[in-house]
Parts: structure tokens; sequence; C-alpha cells
């Protein structure tokens, strides 16, 4: 029943994410701690601890969409403008080198200390899912291609763990991704 509660919650703070809706920030805190028990359960000690990250990367992006200079510029709920930057070359290299080293050490952690049945992937999920939040968080418009791989990585994952309402929100989650990347780019307003 848990499960089923994450995976409304979920897709109303996708809905809200594409919209980009400051409310997204407390659904998706309720989200991640439902999540945090689900994953907990089904031994993705990593994936819960990306919940627990969710839950306070959450209260950030709601402190940051709600009180910097950058909401004076941000729509407003009756607004229709959506902000994004993007990520110029240096930040890219260095935000694929934060993965990749996040995901090296994740995946220690877990062959090394845990009983986990998919390190790799577990790794992968939560250091993607790291990163991509972060971008977010930063109206950083290549957050949408870091969900879409994460995503779509995830719902094999949750598959093998036979989470099944969890691989359907996180196949939800792939396709609303490509989808707020369109919309992103078509209705969307670079930010200086």
């Amino acid at each position: 029943m848990l499960e089923y509660f994450g995976v409304i919650t979920g897709l109303v703070y996708m809905a809200l994410e594409i919209k980009q809706r400051p409310l997204m920030w407390v659904v998706g805190f309720v989200t991640s701690l439902v999540y945090v028990f689900v994953f907990f359960g089904s031994k993705l000690y990593a994936d819960m601890g990306l919940q627990l990250y969710y839950a306070l990367i959450s209260i950030y992006g709601f402190w940051l969409w709600t009180g910097t200079d950058l909401s004076k510029e941000a729509a407003s709920p009756v607004d229709s403008r959506i902000l994004y930057r993007h990520v110029n070359l240096l930040l890219s290299v260095k935000i694929l080198l934060a993965l990749s080293a996040f995901h090296g050490a994740l995946y220690y952690l877990l062959i090394t200390f845990t009983d986990s049945p998919v390190p790799a992937g577990d790794a992968f999920i939560t250091a993607a899912g790291v990163v991509a939040t972060w971008m977010l968080a930063r109206r950083m418009i290549e957050h949408w291609y870091v969900w879409i791989v994460a995503n779509a990585v995830s719902v094999y994952i949750y598959y093998l763990r036979s989470l099944y309402p969890t691989m359907f929100l996180y196949l939800c989650y792939t396709l609303l991704a490509v989808a707020g990347l369109y919309m992103w780019i078509k209705k969307g307003t670079e930010s200086k």
C-alpha cells in the first residue's frame, strides 16, 4: 500500500516539475520519505539513501525557488514562463567526473558493506539522481537528459527487485522526462 501511495505522489511531483511549480518540492519531500521505507524493504540501500537526499534537497530546492533572486524572475503559479540555465562545457566535465566518482564510491560501499543484489545499478541510479536533482535546483535544462537515463535504468532495476508499481512509476518518469525536456525547450526562457 505504501508503495502505491509513493507512486501517486511521485506522478504528482513530476507533473509539478514539468510546470516548474514550487509545490513540487513539498510533494517530492513526501514521496521521498515514503520511498525510504519501500527501498529499505527491497535492500536497495543506495536508493534508500538517495531518498533521504531527495528529502533534504527538497527543502533546499523549495528555499531556492521561493526565497532567492532567481525566484523574483521565476514564473508565478499562474504564469506559464519556464526559466532555465544551460550547462557550459567546463561544468559538464565537472558534473560527469562527479557522477563517475560518486558512482564508483557507492558501488564500492555496496559490494563491501551490504547485501545489495544489484550494487552497480543501485549505485548508478543514486549517483545520477543526486546530480540531476542538484541540476534541477539550479534550473539547468540538461538535468532532463540525466533523468531520462537514470529513470530508464531504474525501470530495469525495479523490475529485477519485483517492485512493479515503482517500475511503472519510473517508466512514467522516463516518458515525462522526455516531455519535460521538450516543454522546457519549447516554452522556456534562458535565464542569465
